[in-house]
């Protein structure tokens, strides 16, 4: 007969109990590896305050050429889309009929002369003789006033001559102003009459107006401007990468108009090399006032959550910090930081994604802020 050993009860719950409690070894932590950013320095610089609005070029002179009498046309002197300045000939309607209707006046002023003559002399042989009673009265008074008549008869024939002479310059038909010729409306060889129509469109090329509107909601910011000076006015056109062309605010309009609630406003701008043209669009900055030291940062940097705007700052310790940030208007390719951030700190610009606040970080690369931005320093 086989025998089994038996151990006591507890003995063996015991060794249970201890199996089941026991731990097992503690890995160990995995440390995150430095996350690569690139940073820049935020700089403090005198930055605009500014509107950025759509506007059209416009001409400040627009002439219609027109006829002030009727005639044929013998020559024209321009060229189409040619420079012309003032007094410059443009048309010759054909003078012959005019020169004879001065030569008529003028020989009309002659005859009128020739009749006052002679009623001066006949009234100065009888007011000698209306003292001694040697001519009557009647025949004094009839003699003067011949000499009257002929008087006015004379300031007639002189008002026919002018208007003959002036009829006669108007066959020669000039430029009014200093500007670029449109499309010849007309051909040598046709007849025109006085106001009949256009012959040409001479515009005004230099300088030009940018007319723009603005909300009448800053209306009270670009008045508060003016309040303190003459504004100044940035213009480029949509599809020119260069400098803006600078100019000033010369016109506010008296109204906000009707129905769009926005005011009318009118930049006048040098344009000596044609480079802007009437009716083209133009993106217009109209400069409010220049905020001094403002602190600037690549536009990248910010990033937007549902509280608002953060930014990662790099600090001493290789570690990143992240701060609710306030901006402001932005500069080209940076933008202004009102709070959140001084001047020399450095803002995490690329590789945020990766980071945690108070995460490590390590630095592949870092610029300034300015050399991040446009030379322009617009956001046209």
């Amino acid at each position: 007969m086989i025998r089994y050993a038996t151990l006591p009860v507890a003995l063996v719950t015991v060794a249970i109990a201890s199996a089941g409690c026991a731990k097992p070894p503690a890995m160990p932590a995995i440390e995150r590896p430095p996350s690569p950013v690139t940073v820049a320095a935020a700089v403090a610089e005198d930055v605009p305050v500014y509107l950025d609005e759509m506007g059209r070029v416009v001409a400040p002179e627009v002439v219609s050429v027109q006829p002030q009498v009727s005639g044929r046309v013998t020559e024209v002197h321009f060229a189409e889309g040619a420079d012309v300045a003032a007094g410059d000939l443009l048309f010759t309607i054909d003078p012959r009929p005019f020169q004879a209707r001065l030569d008529a006046a003028e020989a009309a002023l002659a005859g009128e002369r020739a009749a006052q003559d002679l009623a001066k002399i006949e009234f100065t042989r009888v007011e000698s003789l209306v003292q001694s009673k040697a001519i009557s009265k009647s025949e004094y008074d009839v003699r003067k006033n011949a000499v009257d008549v002929a008087e006015a008869r004379i300031r007639a024939a002189e008002a026919a001559v002018d208007t003959a002479e002036l009829d006669l310059e108007y066959t020669s038909i000039r430029s009014p102003i200093a500007g670029r010729t449109g499309r010849r409306l007309v051909d040598a060889g046709s007849v025109v009459t006085a106001q009949g129509g256009p012959l040409v469109v001479v515009q005004r090329m230099d300088p030009v107006y940018a007319e723009f509107t603005v909300t009448e909601n800053d209306l009270a910011r670009v008045q508060r401007g003016l309040a303190a000076g003459p504004l100044k006015v940035e213009a480029r056109l949509p599809d020119d990468a260069g400098e803006p062309r600078e100019g000033s605010l010369t016109f506010v309009d008296s109204s906000v108009q009707e129905g769009t609630g926005t005011v009318r406003l009118r930049a006048t701008l040098a344009n000596g090399d044609r480079r802007f043209w009437p009716g083209r669009f133009v993106r217009v900055r109209l400069v409010l006032e220049t905020v001094r030291g403002a602190v600037l940062v690549p536009a990248a940097a910010p990033m937007t959550s549902a509280n608002g705007s953060l930014v990662y700052v790099a600090k001493e310790d290789s570690t990143a910090d992240l701060r609710p940030v306030v901006l402001g208007q932005r500069q080209g390719d940076r933008v202004v930081i009102a709070r959140g951030v001084q001047a020399g700190e450095r803002v995490v610009v690329t590789g945020q994604i990766a980071l945690m606040p108070g995460g490590k970080l390590s630095v592949a690369g870092t610029t300034t802020a300015a050399v991040v931005a446009r030379k322009d320093g617009g956001g046209q």
